[in-house]
């Protein structure tokens, strides 16, 4: 299975290699926007993306992308309340 990350467009980093500097959740990284790219790549700036490995794979709205974002801090968190259930299941077994 393949996660995407939705990350906002803000700059144009190298133009004849498709890439761009996109903002995940308060990081900046540089992406690849081959997938996405339809005309002039000014106009990525600003558009939201589902991110994997390095790669912008597809253009989502901003809604999508913040019920995306919450979806995912929600799965952390039920994650970590997985892991403290397990550490303390281990602590009463003597482990």
């Amino acid at each position: 299975m393949c996660l995407g990350i939705p990350g906002q467009i803000v700059a144009i980093t190298d133009e004849a290699r498709l890439m761009a500097m996109a903002q995940v959740s308060g990081v900046r990284r540089e992406v690849n926007v081959a997938c996405v790219a339809e005309g002039p790549l000014e106009g990525l700036i600003g558009q939201w993306a589902l991110i994997h490995v390095g790669f912008a794979m597809s253009l989502i709205d901003e809604d999508e992308a913040a019920k995306t974002l919450e979806t995912l801090r929600d799965l952390g968190e039920a994650q970590e309340t997985l892991e403290q259930m397990a550490a303390g299941d281990a602590a009463l077994a003597g482990e």
